[in-house]
């Protein structure tokens, strides 16, 4: 390790080497890092002296890194600061309390409680009691009047429960997924040199003065200078708002930083600055990690809509609404929300709708019988001193009224999908699926089409080269050594030992006997294998020709779909070796190697021919072809950046073919695909000889069937016109047949994508699912409904424009992930079918019993009641059902299949009639029936009657048991099966029980209950279970007989979309609704969006942390902010190797650049691709000042 000593430090750095004894302190590094290209050149030559005169200050050693000394370490935390950025606290219960008491219907029931608690403490005299026409309490009754107050306090008591529920639920989840994030946090890992080795290292570990390694698809974990770098190139949008990539290199911009997106290339950096140091910490500081950016979403909000905050939910949650709107507008233009909450909302604002107007006339109603009864018929005069015994009266039927509205709205619909999709995530966690954006795990339910890559999706990722063709002769095994002239295996060994990434290595197993461990890039690892099969030593060659020593790296990307490297040659000149494609370096090729090892000419026929007689018959066994080729300059360096010139005239060393075998579960999980009506489509870099052979394994293809293997090329030229402008109707001719699209390009995964998504095609509008691992994938992610990023072998961007990471990288799970979304879907339609049934008893009843006895029979407390079991408990019962695999055996129900089936409104309608029957019987013929007094007409304040605690009782009694018919949607017969699986369900309706025997026997007056007989139980008890015995009976009533039954909860049509969507860039149908009209403090469309807490809370934290951690507000959570929106009319011109040259210094047009939440945005203006300001989420691009663009997008 390289300590510096006193005399080699400038004189200037003595009298900060106090800071620790360090050469320079926070501040000095903070002010370096504000710099760019040439001003932090000169400051870092000027000022220290150069990068390695740098690196001896802050006491490392630039090939070593750090000794990973305890001591050392823990000594760099304490003066340069950790790596990491304190979270934003999380809100207090009190908080949540507070939240859950912003709901108006609350609000409302809270004023009627406490007006009536005022009045019942008024008592007027006796005598005056006749004048105002209400019956003369008896002495007995005396007592119960005093105990008038009981009603308004049960309400108010009610009302808290509610809120303590709610605030503990959103308590509990926001705990969850902090620990989720936790976890995730733990799992990143950045590649550092420590001890002259490479470790990978949690990022919030890294400190000052780590040597960190960097690579193509890398997300900056902290600022640094670059020590060395091979062809970099980064993606710094996050920072600048600019979307070139910027070229990174010792002599022209060494300045690297954190948050950013390494888009091409390789190297190695010192760290200069973690945490609230680094250039994104600054910025997050500046803000205030809380306060500031709950302010700045909400200006943004007001600018950003267009639409102002009046249309927001009357909640304290406005802030975090508009940053999940702008999370979701950026999902480009005209793209309609998550499916379900999209029929949800449309039918909570109806259910709301006629909750509102059944309340207003049940007031009314009660308000003019009192009224007309009492002044009208009686002819009574108003009395002053009677008025506040009428406004009692008055406050009695406004909180009936408020029942009413209580029980109408389906409060318990939001957290049912809270709950739900809580739940599901927490369990797909299991299934190797990590759920970032919690409503791509219901959307899955509805995916109709799945593009898959191949490699390490639907094959093992294992790659092995199992066949060679090295002069002349097609070796089907690995040849020996011998076999090859010692010239020739020395150009293979070099060729791919210097040509491949250093970080690309191959390790000794984990266990006695397994495979050696690949690490890094496969195809590279599987081509390393090779040299090692040979009996050859990669390292030997790698010590030789170390990193450094490297003259120009052309990296691997997805335009050039090979990699270069230049060495110089110890007698002059230079050679290049190159690796790609095998049809891509062939063409570049005009000699190759004989058995000798001599050069021999390689023409166009001779292609052809090696083409026919060696790649096809390797790539229709399913092998990857790879070219091995080299290159020698001996007159004169020429222009490196002249690529065209310098990637030609090739000499060709050996064609491999790289096997990676399929998976042994993917032909299953692809049957059960087919069986579940989802198409799935390969999209892959091979060859089309190779993905056909695949695809045929995999069951992808059968033989026989009438199905398109096109490749990239083919596909452009079938759907592009002329001008080489994508036509949708080409497309739609394609598409629907299509199976493999091979050689194809990032830009053909995105057009094929948004064609099948904007396909009119067929009666439902495709959902789509994409899974990708490559930067260049990040487009087509973003685009598709939900996208599938891979956990091991994706890269950082990738994972930043999914919407689920694949933990083990397995197309399996991608069925799992089916089989979850549509249980959610399923788990909702229960919930539905149980709380409708509810609604429309319970509003009936009490309006019906309002109207023609004055009173509903069932009391304000006993509703909340009935809506608090109806709400909170079933929907944790209902919502958490285990998928089943039956679920895979139906197809998808698709956007617009209404949420509430004719099954289901069967369901419905049948126990509403079974429950209103019985309850209607109970109240005007059950005290007959049961022999005791009548509750009816009973005056204000009287004790509670047997009559109306039994119709109070056999109500939540028959709800209990139709929860456990509602455990089936589909008409099954059985609705006991599996009902032990899910023990939550068993305890709920346990619990719920046992409460309702504590209510009825000691809930007295405040629940208006009293005690009954065990005879009067075993009625209660048998009429509730007539429900199971009924639900068998409406069973068998076919529902086609019933074609009057309606469906509800339509998705939105696409009339109305193109109607009410004009000039919006996300339809939200929450927002249509309240344009016609919405009611704004209706309880249930607040709580769609606000209840998921479980989005909001994390949706920072979950988002960012999935990429690194740490905590909440990581480093990494400022590039989830700023979102562009891709200006989809742009043309998209067709990727033509004419336009490489202009492509070495700029992106091609037509591509689109990911910017840090994977969203993209066409390139700046190379060729007239213009982005527009207004579609653009942030002023980035537009603003001239860089603090002001950062600001607003943090």
């Amino acid at each position: 390790m390289t300590n510096p000593t006193e005399h080699a430090l400038p004189a200037n750095s003595m009298v900060e080497s106090h800071e620790g004894d360090f050469g320079c302190s926070v501040m000095d590094l903070r002010k370096l890092m504000e710099l760019r290209s040439s001003d932090g050149i000169n400051q870092i030559n000027v000022h220290y002296g150069g990068v390695m005169n740098l690196c001896r200050r802050l006491k490392t050693d630039p090939v070593e890194g750090l000794s990973g000394n305890p001591a050392d370490l823990e000594k760099r935390k304490q003066v340069f600061g950790q790596n990491f950025i304190p979270p934003k606290k999380p809100k207090t219960f009190l908080e949540l309390v507070w939240e859950a008491l912003q709901d108006v219907t609350l609000i409302i029931l809270e004023i009627a409680a406490i007006i009536s608690l005022v009045l019942s403490f008024y008592r007027p005299p006796g005598e005056e009691n006749k004048q105002c026409g209400l019956p003369v309490s008896s002495p007995e009754d005396e007592g119960e009047a005093e105990a008038g107050w009981i009603e308004g306090a049960a309400i108010l008591f009610s009302v808290i429960i509610v809120v303590l529920v709610t605030a503990f639920n959103d308590w509990s989840k926001e705990k969850q997924f902090r620990g989720l994030q936790n976890r995730i946090e733990k799992e990143q890992k950045f590649s550092v040199i420590r001890n002259g080795h490479i470790i990978q290292l949690p990022v919030a570990e890294i400190v000052v003065g780590d040597i960190a390694q960097i690579k193509y698809g890398d997300l900056l974990p902290a600022d640094g200078i670059l020590i060395q770098g091979n062809d970099l190139k980064i993606d710094e949008s996050s920072l600048t708002g600019e979307s070139d990539h910027v070229k990174k290199s010792l002599e022209r911009d060494p300045m690297l930083l954190s948050g950013t997106h390494v888009m091409e290339g390789s190297g190695r950096m010192v760290v200069t600055a973690v945490g609230i140091n680094s250039q994104t910490g600054i910025i997050f500081t500046l803000l205030g990690a809380s306060e500031g950016e709950e302010e700045e979403k909400k200006k943004k909000a007001k600018t950003q809509d267009g639409v102002a905050l009046e249309i927001q939910p009357l909640n304290s949650q406005e802030g975090i609404d508009n940053e999940e709107k702008e999370k979701k507008a950026a999902k480009l233009p005209k793209k309609e929300k998550s499916v379900l909450q999209g029929k949800l909302t449309r039918l909570a604002v109806q259910i709301g709708k006629a909750g509102l107007i059944m309340s207003a006339i049940t007031v009314l109603i009660l308000i003019l019988y009192f009224v007309i009864d009492n002044f009208v018929i009686r002819r009574r005069p108003w009395l002053s001193e009677c008025t506040p015994i009428y406004i009692q009266y008055f406050v009695k039927f406004f909180i009936i009224g408020i029942t009413v509205l209580v029980v109408a709205v389906p409060e318990g619909l939001p957290l049912a999908v809270t709950i739900s999709l809580a739940y599901s995530v927490k369990k797909m966690m299991k299934d190797n699926n990590l759920v970032r954006h919690l409503d791509a795990c219901e959307t899955m339910g509805n995916a109709t089409a799945i593009c898959s890559d191949k490699t390490g999706t639907l094959t093992m990722n294992r790659m092995t080269v199992v066949q060679a063709y090295i002069g002349d002769t097609h070796y089907h095994q690995i040849p020996s050594p011998d076999a090859l002239m010692p010239k020739v295996l020395d150009l293979i060994v070099n060729g791919i030992s210097i040509n491949s990434a250093y970080t690309s290595k191959i390790l000794p197993p984990e266990k006695e006997g397994g495979l050696p461990r690949q690490v890094g890039n496969k195809t590279e690892c599987a081509l390393l294998g090779f040299v090692t099969d040979l009996k050859q030593d990669y390292h030997a060659v790698r010590n030789e020709v170390p990193e450094e020593k490297l003259y120009k790296v052309y990296t691997f990307n997805s335009v050039r779909k090979s990699m270069s490297t230049v060495i110089e040659k110890p007698s002059g000149g230079y050679r290049m070796y190159s690796k790609g494609a095998s049809e891509i370096i062939l063409r570049k090729c005009n000699r190759i190697l004989d058995k000798k090892g001599e050069v021999m000419p390689f023409k166009n026929k001779d292609r052809d021919e090696m083409v026919r007689a060696v790649i096809e018959p390797m790539a229709s066994e399913g092998l990857r072809t790879i070219c091995i080729a080299y290159r020698d300059f001996n007159d004169g360096e020429p222009t490196w950046d002249n690529e065209n010139e310098i990637l030609t005239e090739l000499t060709c060393i050996a064609v491999v073919g790289i096997e990676d075998p399929v998976r042994p579960e993917v032909p299953e999980a692809i049957a059960k695909c087919k069986r579940a009506g989802i198409t799935v489509r390969m999209v892959t870099g091979d060859n089309i000889n190779t993905a056909r052979a695949i695809a045929t394994k995999c069951g992808i293809v059968t033989p026989g069937d009438d199905f398109l293997c096109l490749e990239g090329k083919e596909f452009n030229r079938l759907i592009r016109n002329e001008k080489g402008e994508v036509e949708q109707e080409k497309l739609d001719k394609i598409w629907p047949k299509l199976r493999v699209l091979a050689r194809s390009s990032p830009t053909d995964k995105h057009t094929l994508v948004k064609g099948i998504i904007d396909s009119t095609v067929g009666e439902q509008r495709q959902v789509v699912a994409v899974t990708g691992d490559g930067t260049n994938d990040g487009p087509a992610l973003k685009k598709a409904d939900v996208g599938f990023a891979m956990g091991i072998a994706g890269t950082d961007v990738a994972k930043e424009a999914s919407d689920i990471i694949l933990t083990d990288d397995n197309f399996t799970s991608i069925v799992k992930a089916v089989m979850w979304g549509r249980n959610v879907y399923d788990s909702i339609s229960k919930f539905l079918q149980f709380q409708l049934t509810v609604n429309v008893v319970a509003v009936i009843v009490a309006f019906t019993g309002a109207c023609i006895t004055q009173d509903s029979p069932l009391k304000a407390v006993q509703m909340l009641w009935v809506n608090l079991i109806m709400d909170t408990f079933a929907s944790l019962a209902l919502a958490t059902e285990p998928p089943t695999e039956s679920l895979l055996k139906r197809r998808p129900y698709g956007r617009n299949k209404p949420l509430i089936s004719r099954t289901m409104m069967k369901n419905i309608l049948g126990h509403a009639v079974y429950q209103l029957t019985v309850i209607f019987f109970l109240v005007f013929a059950g005290e007959k029936f049961f022999d005791i007094d009548s509750g009816r007409k009973a005056p204000l304040h009287s004790p509670p009657s047997q009559h109306y605690t039994i119709i109070f009782n056999t109500f939540v009694l028959m709800q209990l048991f139709n929860e456990i018919n509602s455990r089936k949607i589909h008409g099954e017969r059985n609705v006991f099966a599996g009902i032990f699986r899910n023990l939550i369900f068993c305890a709920v309706v346990l619990g719920t029980f046992i409460s309702q025997i504590l209510i009825v026997e000691f809930g007295g007056k405040p629940f208006s209950c009293t005690k009954l007989t065990l005879s009067q139980w075993f009625w209660c008890l048998f009429i509730g279970i007539g429900e199971l015995l009924w639900g068998q009976i409406i069973s068998t009533i076919p529902t086609q007989s019933l074609k009057f039954l309606k469906e509800a909860g339509h998705g939105t049509t696409k009339e109305e979309i193109t109607k009410d969507a004009e000039g919006l860039d996300e339809i939200d149908h929450a927002e249509m609704e309240l344009r016609r009209g919405q009611i704004l403090w209706f309880r249930g469309l607040n709580r769609i969006q606000t209840q998921i807490k479980v989005v909001k809370a994390f949706h920072s934290s979950l988002h960012e942390s999935i990429q690194k951690p740490k905590n909440q507000n990581s480093i990494h959570n400022f590039m989830t902010h700023p979102e562009f929106a891709i200006d989809e009319e742009v043309p998209r011109t067709p990727l033509l190797d004419e336009h490489k040259e202009e492509n070495l210094d700029s992106p091609k047009a037509g591509t689109g650049v990911l910017l840090l939440d994977g969203e993209v945005t066409p390139y700046a203006n190379k060729n007239n691709n213009a982005v527009d300001c207004s579609q653009l989420q942030i002023v980035a691009s537009c603003s001239e000042s860089p603090l002001h663009s950062l600001e607003t997008s943090v």
